[in-house]
């Protein structure tokens, strides 16, 4: 499960640091619902955005054809 950090923590998690708050990590579900269900992470939509540059398809918004 894909989470992002609220908070920082301190130590360590299997050995290594835990992210910083803001950064995005993959965590085993059980584990990344723990930190979701403290509030100290947030689960992550794991579907690219959309692109913002994308055209529509079809004709011209707003243009008017007369008959």
């Amino acid at each position: 499960m894909r989470i992002r950090m609220l908070v920082q923590m301190n130590g360590t998690r299997d050995g290594a640091p835990w992210p910083s708050q803001g950064e995005e990590a993959d965590l085993p579900t059980a584990a990344a619902a723990h930190l979701v269900s403290a509030g100290v992470a947030e689960q992550v939509d794991e579907t690219p955005p959309a692109s913002l540059g994308k055209r529509r398809q079809g004709g011209r918004r707003g243009t008017v054809t007369n008959p």
